[in-house]
């Protein structure tokens, strides 16, 4: 066959767009040289695509189809995307190569930079890696699994500059040698060669190629195998000239020995032996996981140059090719690969014998013939050849198509017009193409010989879609002879609209491609093939099957014409003898192949209504085709579906009675009896190959029938013989199976949209029967496809849900959503400040406004979730002004102050500033994480100002007299307070917060702002990101806040770990760490007291013994510093390290811990010591011997005073929980007149909280619990007191009532640690009355209950500021029960202490502290937060809340300051919120929580409304989102011991706080609707769909109060579709009678679907009623609507559905989802249109003749009657009727239906009738 000569279609001249922006740039600013040289690769999308989505901008560049360009000049690299860049990138030095590749498992794709001894990986994503090289490298090279790097000869330079001149795109698997197919003007190239940077000379024995597969790892060396085994690659001469990144290939060539290679790279087992040596000794230990091997699958000698090009291509049988161009040689070898599958292990080899060439001096691979088609990873690559007769050549393999005739005017200057064809010649006479570059897909570059390039496009894509479907089933279904046979006819045709002229329209694609399936029939188009009779051997053997299968299996073009008489038969039947070559057989054979292949196709289009014009079109081509073969069955196929073809075709003389494939009757079969049961002839064999894309539709929808009736999972198939892929799930039924499959096969709600109504019956049956309660594993696209997204989002990884992270699985959720549900993205909860704060702004006091432009460090706190919680109440404002210290504060004064005034306003400012200097540490509390900071932006703290206002006098400003005060001193530790206050705002553990972020607010002279920032940034984990170097410099500043925050903050980032360095840092502060050459250095003893606790908390539960025992001494030595009253406090903080790191461990450290006990106790004062020998393990060492004199004894006792606070905490941390009746028994509360007198009431107190804290199960909120704390002496000498016995003298007296009240608030102290966070109801009443009772004792302000057990009258026993002390301990411990709940009753009792005067001085700054922190614990992170009673929270809530309160801003005696900022270590953020997936918006949602049983009480379950804070993870078992209103939610726990789930943690089943919810159709949400009352509407809804007439209607809907159903819709459902829907059911345009029966069935319809929450199910109530409608219509009026029966098959399924779901098929548990009653008048309806008189003639002419009547609107008709009741063709019925003939049996209804099961019983009686009658005549 000669061949056919193409159109070149020329786009126009190329330049490297990179030149464009160049030009467009200007000249660099900088002044900078722009070096002459420059290089450029093209490449396609895919390269960087990722596999499952890639980023939002990233899929927008690569939405189209215009290729992209990597441009370098220097060390610059330009990214663009047709006509714009994408990216820049501006590098250090020269870029000396550059490629894409993916390493490791990433899915996203990295731009890798060789430059000098640095690799610089660019990730899409915008990260930047630099990997260190081991050598000098002179190329990169991607793979599959990572990238290869080429190292450098030993001492030699490169002298083959075209292996790595230029960019590597594996992807494209091409390169370019020389610089003439991408030169510059100037003719500069070869630029990026290997010469460009200097060879490192110490190779040793590093492998000439390294293999990076991760970024984190460095470089490995790769192996071969020699001998068995596996060595080291070291072969420097083996330069590697092309990799693929699809498979595991190399190709090298070695010029010593001119050979080229070809290699397979291969990961090999962990266990192999390197030769020259029995073990892997000096090879990396990385490599024992996965090391890299090349193994050499090919070899070839006699070149002298290295091939100029390497690229992969497909054979004509679809085998991958290795093609390599050699250019002196002119040719262009192909090595066909093998893949053999071993093991489930893919094997490359290439046979010697397997290569062939042909003539070229330049190729390339482009994507024509099959550009849908996928060989594995590869795609279907032909080859474009320049001959050495400078003409194009366009391969399928070696198979020649075509020649491309170059335009005469190519050469002759820019192209302004599209070129037109020279018949003559190829190329114009000067003219000459010297090259090939740049092919993306079917586009590629001609390099012309004036230095032109030409940007040429080769006809690929198809604009028709039916003949590319076509093409493509056949490039599936045929063998690879037969299609590479219809390839050259297709190609070779000169004719062929669509391939000669590039500007073809879709029908004259169509026509074309009928043109040349109908040139198979032979010249006349009327060939016919019938069986002759053969008359010899050799025809019989022609004719056999053998002869058949071998030509289709060893066809070879150019075959000899032999030939064998055959039989013509022209259009009017008449026979004509005559020679039919093996050409016209093998025409034949081509014709019965692709029948069958589209007729898959048909078949499959079938299941797409979009489709039905393509349809008809294939339908009309193979009535041909079947008619040619005589393939009768086929015919009437095609008739019946679309019977005006019975005009066009002529009936076949043989017919064959093959039965087609039908893929409607299979799926009703499937229905009726099963999977097992259907006839499984009915499926194409195409559709049940694998990899067919074509006819991916229909394989899928009979995998969903397959899987939902029952059918068993063999392998990757089914038992109906088709693949199918299902997702990852538990399943327990049909329905959850199908569910699970249609995600495997990303079939979405798009997909289901389009099928017939009929055929998406059952899959809706399916999901909905999943809808209500899906399994919890199932992947987020299943409940997308189940219209539960609310479940999606919160199966989503939280780092998905924020909108700069969008990406990869949301395009897979987006495709299983309709195109109505595409607002489904991760909700961002609106904020709504302005409305909050606007008109509600929290005043100043005393004033009517307030400068809201000040920056108070909350404006920030209000949310829509918080908006949410407190609805209208004012409590955030309210808080927010009490806690606001960024403006002055009011001072009440007269109009005309005097001198005396003047005194009054300064000691009135004194105490204010008392308060406002406490309130940072409520502030903190309050905002505790509640923002998210922003790289860009510094550090801003919040102004802290003392000074007032004074209200009388215009709010003329007052300041505080520094005369009389030092307000510097008396800011400096509120301004740290301050600070960490602002630093707790953010957010902990976002990822937002870096090294370079923390030390870019590091101020030049330390401070206390910064101090206090690192410590809020410890306090949430951020000082990981400092390095050693950092903290020393920190340290070296030696500036004392500093140091303690940092200190702080380090622990508590590195909390628990015992991490080396940082305990290093920390021992540097404790003296006993220190060397003896430090011992006469002293440090502050602040710095001491914060290096113990840090101690502590880096060592926390550790039970180390070596720290254990200097914190135990320290607890019995003062500190070294300079203020010997602050030795109370250091020894506290020791006993709190000490605690720390024993914490709960008491019972489990053995034999250490018995003497450690004894010890402590001998610190508290007990006089009982039960291993007095073991106190000699603790004498003092030589070097504490030195600092003897420190130590705090009095002879052989110690001082209590100092050391029993410490050790009573020690004791209590260490026994936390532990139960210990001995520890307990020993730590007694005093019960004689002489220990009362012994023991200071403050430290009853402590051993009351200790006590309790180690029986922490006996801690009850009860009033009888309390009373029995107190000793039975203490409270007999109280009740004395109060019935005013006179026999107890005063100092008895006092020392009675300072024992209560002490043991009364350690008690309350005990109960608000053990009920911490738990809003427990009745320890909060408890607490709120001691609290009240202690105010009432103080001075009575409220009537306390009746009957109360607190005896009365105390306070003339008692100091004030004891009573004051008490009440606010107790108060402190009510907000710590009530954490973050806002409780209104509490909140109330706290703003009267806040706003209590004290002339007398009692409130003093502890007392104002204790209030700020009540206030800020109470709104704990704006009321998101909470506490937890695990064991470390408790720890630090007990340092936090220590009873001892400071008596102004600087003390720090009894305890550090700074420790009071450790409660963010015992909170958790147990908040969860609701949002409707709908609308983004927070709603209300009830929800039911259970919580296990417990020693205390059984399991429980109760109510909660969202916004709220759900119990501890230990406790917390079930939470279920119920009511009537949102789709239900179970979230099944396992109680654990554990903290809650951290931000971010992919395992937390609630999702960093947020439950997605759904809103059910016809409910209102909680905020709209809060009693129900617009949901009744609901309820009248069915008045007003019920309406009969439209007279009604409009009389309903005159009332200008009165609803409209598109109003009364979108109160129910946010669908637009719904609302769009019943708006056109309001159109009044609607007059006729028919109209209005269609509005009141859509208003019916739409009743149905918004009860029932069915919305999807609106498409297909209207397409059935339509259908039925336009059918009776066409009845009636003979008006032709439908031309063809496809509808009955729709609605028969639909029927078949119903009757399943009826018998139990199916099964459900609300029925059918589609009204019974609906599909069962549809049924009656459609048989009595169908059984008409006048169908009866032309039936019996059908069944008789088979001849269709001659009108049209008949033979539609009589199609209809034939596809419902499922009439076989005349010769089966004829078959029949002669079968029961030759048994002599009358013909009867029974027997007929015997041999027609498929038929239904009417036809079959209709049958029988007519063949009774004829039989009669």
């Amino acid at each position: 066959m000669p061949v056919a000569a193409r159109e070149l279609i020329v786009l126009g001249e190329f330049k490297p767009f990179g030149l464009v922006a160049e030009a467009l740039d200007g000249k660099p600013q900088d002044g900078s040289v722009v070096s002459d040289k420059y290089d450029y690769f093209l490449f396609d999308a895919d390269t960087v695509r990722e596999g499952n989505g890639a980023d939002e901008s990233i899929n927008s560049a690569m939405s189209d189809h215009c290729d992209h360009e990597l441009f370098i000049r220097g060390n610059k690299i330009l990214w663009s995307t047709g006509a714009r860049i994408f990216k820049r990138i501006t590098l250090p030095s020269a870029v000396a190569m550059a490629c894409w590749c993916r390493l490791g498992e990433a899915s996203e794709a990295c731009l890798c930079i060789l430059q000098g001894d640095t690799l610089t990986v660019y990730s899409i994503s915008g990260e930047v890696v630099y990997v260190p090289l081991p050598c000098a490298i002179t190329s990169i090279w991607p793979l599959p699994f990572g990238l290869l790097l080429q190292a450098a000869s030993e001492g030699i330079r490169s002298t083959q500059p075209s292996q790595s001149a230029s960019l590597s795109l594996g992807s494209h698997d091409r390169m370019y040698p020389k610089r003439e197919t991408r030169q510059s003007p100037q003719d500069h190239f070869g630029i990026f060669g290997p010469s460009d940077f200097g060879i490192n000379n110490q190779m040793g024995t590093i492998s000439s190629h390294l293999i990076l597969q991760d970024l984190l790892e460095e470089p490995h060396p790769t192996f071969v195998e020699e001998r068995g085994k596996w060595s080291i690659m070291k072969d420097l001469d083996e330069k590697t000239i092309w990799t693929s990144d699809r498979i595991p290939l190399m190709a090298s060539y070695n010029r010593g020995l001119s050979q080229h290679s070809v290699w397979v790279a291969e990961t090999i087992n962990s266990d192999f032996e390197v030769a020259n040596g029995s073990s892997t000794d000096g090879v990396p230990s990385c490599l024992s996981t996965k090391p890299i091997a090349f193994r050499r699958i090919w070899q070839g000698k006699g070149t002298r140059t290295a091939a100029c090009k390497v690229f992969l291509a497909t054979d004509d049988d679809a085998s991958p090719l290795i093609c390599f161009l050699f250019q002196e040689q002119k040719k262009l070898l192909s090595l066909r690969l093998q893949a053999i599958d071993i093991n489930n292990e893919i094997v490359f080899d290439i046979q010697p014998d397997m290569s062939w060439s042909i003539p070229a001096i330049a190729a390339a691979p482009v994507l024509v013939t099959r550009p849908r088609v996928k060989v594995g990873r590869l795609p279907y690559a032909d080859i474009i050849a320049l001959a050495p007769d400078n003409t194009l050549f366009l391969y399928s393999g070696r198979q020649c198509l075509c020649k491309y005739l170059l335009p005469s005017c190519l050469g002759m200057g820019n192209l302004s017009s599209p070129p037109e064809l020279s018949s003559s010649t190829a190329v114009h006479q000067d003219s000459k193409v010297l090259g090939l570059a740049d092919a993306v897909e079917g586009r590629f570059n001609l390099v012309v010989n004036n230095g032109q390039m030409f940007r040429c496009l080769l006809r690929s894509s198809l604009s028709c879609a039916l003949v590319n479907d076509c093409v493509t089933a056949m490039a599936d279904e045929l063998s690879p002879s037969l299609y590479n046979h219809f390839l050259l006819l297709l190609w070779g045709d000169s004719d062929s609209d669509y391939l000669m002229n590039g500007n073809s329209s879709v029908h004259s694609e169509w026509d074309s491609f009928c043109c040349v399936i109908l040139r198979l029939f032979g010249d006349s188009g009327s060939l016919k093939y019938v069986n002759s009779p053969q008359s010899s051997s050799w025809e019989f053997l022609m004719h056999s099957n053998f002869h058949r299968d071998y030509r289709k299996f060893n066809f070879i073009g150019g075959i000899s014409s032999s030939s064998l008489d055959v039989v013509k038969i022209d259009s009017q039947g008449s026979v004509k003898e005559g020679k039919f070559s093996v050409q016209s057989s093998l025409h034949l054979e081509l014709l019965r192949e692709t029948l069958g292949c589209l007729h898959a196709l048909y078949e499959t289009l079938k299941l797409d209504s979009l489709r039905q014009g393509d349809l008809e079109l294939l339908a009309n081509l193979l009535c041909n085709i079947a008619a040619v073969l005589g393939e009768e069955g086929y015919l009437d196929h095609y008739v019946r579906d679309f019977p005006g073809l019975y005009k066009k075709i002529t009936r076949c003389v043989t017919p064959s009675q093959k039965a087609p494939p039908s893929l409607f009757r299979w799926l009703e079969q499937c229905l009726q009896h099963g999977c097992s049961s259907a006839n499984a002839s009915d499926i194409p064999p195409l559709i049940c190959k694998d990899g067919s894309s074509v006819v991916n539709l229909a394989r899928k929808i009979i995998s969903f029938y397959s899987v939902l009736c029952g059918g068993e999972q063999i392998g990757k198939k089914v038992s109906s013989g088709v693949y199918c892929n299902i997702a990852p799930g538990s399943f327990c039924s049909n329905e959850e199976l199908t569910v699970l499959a249609m995600v495997g096969e990303r079939f979405g709600l798009q997909q289901l949209d389009t099928l017939p109504s009929g055929v998406s019956l059952p899959l809706r049956h399916a999901l909905n029967a999943c809808r209500e309660s899906p399994p919890t594993d199932w992947p987020a696209a299943a409940y997308v496809l189940l219209g539960r997204e609310d479940l999606a989002l919160s199966r989503l990884p939280p780092s998905l849900k924020s909108r700069d992270l969008e990406s990869r699985s949301d395009m897979k959720l987006i495709s299983m959503s309709t195109p109505y549900m595409l607002h489904l993205h991760p909700v961002t909860v609106p904020s709504t400040v302005s409305e909050t704060v606007g008109p509600e702004s929290p005043q100043l006091e005393g004033s009517d406004s307030s400068d809201m432009s000040v920056v108070d460090g909350m404006e920030h706190i209000f949310t829509s979730s918080t908006q949410l919680r407190y609805g209208r109440d004012l409590r955030l404002n309210e808080v927010r002004r009490v806690l606001c210290s960024a403006q002055p504060v009011a001072v009440q004064t007269s109009v005309n102050p005097s001198a005396t005034d003047q005194d009054i306003q300064q000691t009135q400012l004194w105490h204010l500033a008392q308060r406002t200097t406490a309130l940072p540490l409520g502030r903190g509390a309050f905002t505790l994480a509640t923002i998210s900071t922003l790289l860009t932006e510094a550090f801003a703290v919040p102004k802290l100002v003392l000074a007032g206002r004074l209200p009388a006098q215009q709010n003329a400003t007052v300041n505080l007299d520094p005369n009389i005060r030092n307000i510097q001193e008396l800011k400096l530790w509120p301004e740290f307070h301050n600070a960490v206050a602002a630093g707790l705002r953010l957010a902990p553990l976002q990822g937002k917060v870096s090294r370079t972020w923390i030390l870019y607010n590091k101020p030049e002279v330390p401070n206390v702002v910064h101090a206090g920032l690192l410590l809020a940034l410890g306090l949430h984990g951020y000082l990981h990101g400092l390095t050693i170097s950092d903290i020393y410099k920190y340290f070296t500043e030696e500036h004392e806040s500093t140091t303690v925050g940092l200190m702080l903050g380090l622990a508590a980032s590195y909390r628990g770990t015992m991490h080396p360095a940082i305990s290093k840092c920390l021992y540097f502060h404790i003296p006993p760490r220190q060397s003896s050459s430090l011992a006469d250095l002293e440090l502050p003893s602040l710095l001491q007291s914060a290096a113990l606790v840090s101690v502590g908390i880096l060592f926390e539960g550790s039970v180390h013994p070596q720290t254990m025992q200097i914190l135990l001494g320290e607890i019995g030595r003062r500190s070294s510093g300079d203020n010997v009253l602050e030795r109370e406090g250091y020894a506290v903080s020791a006993g709190f390290s000490l605690g720390l790191v024993a914490l709960g461990r008491g019972n489990y450290a053995f034999g250490l811990v018995d003497s450690l006990v004894d010890r402590l106790f001998h610190y508290i004062g007990s006089k009982e010591l039960h291993h007095q020998e073991r106190l000699l393990s603790f004498n003092l060492s030589a070097d504490e011997s030195n600092r003897g004199a420190g130590q705090m004894t009095d002879g052989t006792s110690v001082s209590i005073d100092v050391t029993a606070p410490g050790a009573i905490i020690a004791l209590a941390l260490m026994f936390l929980k532990t139960e210990s009746e001995t520890i307990v028994s020993r730590l007694s509360i005093p019960k004689t007149r002489y220990e009362l007198q012994y023991v200071r009431p403050d430290f009853i107190m402590l051993r009351v909280i200790a006590r309790n804290l180690i029986m922490w199960s006996r801690v009850h909120s009860s009033k009888g619990w309390i009373l029995n704390q107190i000793p039975e002496i203490v409270q007999a000498g109280v009740g004395g007191l109060v019935d005013d016995m006179n026999d107890i003298d005063e100092m008895d007296a006092e020392t009675f009532v300072q024992a209560y009240v002490n043991i009364v608030a350690g008690a309350c102290i005990s109960l608000g640690l053990r009920f911490a966070g738990t809003r427990d109801g009745n320890a909060q009443e408890l607490l709120y009355e001691c609290a009240l009772y202690f105010l009432n004792e103080i001075k009575p302000v409220s009537a306390t209950k009746n009957g109360t057990c607190f005896p009365k009258g105390l306070s003339r026993y008692v100091d004030r500021s004891t009573l004051e002390i008490c009440l606010h301990l107790v108060v402190l411990a009510l907000s710590v029960v009530m954490a973050g709940s806002g409780h209104l009753q509490t909140f109330r009792l706290l703003k009267f202490l806040r706003g209590r005067s004290s002339p007398d001085g009692h409130t003093n700054y502890g007392i104002q502290m204790a209030v700020s922190m009540s206030i800020g614990f109470l709104f704990l992170g704006g009321g998101i937060r909470t506490f937890s009673t695990s064991n470390g929270a408790i720890a630090a809530l007990l340092i936090s809340l220590y009873p001892r309160l400071p008596t102004g801003p600087n003390d720090n005696r009894c305890h550090l300051q700074a420790f009071r900022h450790l409660y963010v270590l015992a909170t958790e953020a147990r908040w969860v919120q609701t949002v409707d997936v709908d609308s983004g918006l927070p709603v209300y949602v009830p929800l039911e929580v259970t919580i296990k049983e417990t020693e205390n009480y059984s399991e429980t379950s109760f109510g909660e409304v969202t916004p709220c804070i759900l119990p501890e993870r230990a406790i917390l078992k079930k939470v279920q989102i119920c009511g009537p209103r949102y789709w239900s939610q179970i979230i099944e726990l396992v109680p654990e011991d554990k903290p809650w789930w951290s931000f971010g943690d992919k395992n937390s089943p609630f999702n960093s706080g947020i439950l997605y919810v759904k809103r059910k159709v016809g409910a209102c949400s909680y905020v709209d609707d809060p009693i129900g009352r617009q949901s009744l509407l609901s309820r009248a809804m069915h008045k007003v769909f019920g309406l009969t007439s439209a007279k009604a209607w409009e009389g309903t809907n005159n009332g200008h109060g009165s609803l409209t159903v598109d109003q009364l819709v979108s109160t129910f459902s946010s669908d637009p579709s719904l609302i769009a829907f019943a708006q056109l059911c309001c159109d009044s345009s609607w007059n006729s009678r028919s109209d209005v029966d269609f509005q009141e069935f859509c208003l019916q319809v739409l009743f149905e679907c918004i009860s029932r929450d069915r919305p999807a199910l609106l498409q297909v109530y209207l397409s059935l009623y339509t259908t039925l409608a336009s059918m009776a219509d066409q009845v009636t009026n003979r008006t032709l609507i439908f031309r063809h029966s496809l509808v009955i098959s729709s609605l028969k399924l639909a029927l078949t559905y119903n009757e399943s779901v009826l018998r139990g098929k199916l099964t459900t548990s609300q029925g059918s989802i589609v009204q019974s009653t609906f599909l069962g008048s549809i049924k009656k309806r459609v048989e009595e249109l169908l059984t008409r008189s006048e169908l009866s003639v032309d039936l019996r002419c059908y069944l008789s003749s088979g001849s269709w009547p001659n009108e049209e609107p008949n033979a539609v008709l009589l199609s209809w009657y034939l596809q419902w009741f499922g009439m076989p063709t005349p010769a089966t019925l004829n078959a029949a009727a002669a079968k029961l003939n030759s048994k002599r049996l009358p013909p009867s209804v029974p027997l007929f239906r015997l041999l027609l099961p498929r038929t239904d019983v009417n036809a079959v009686s209709h049958v029988v009738n007519l063949l009774s009658a004829q039989q009669s005549r």
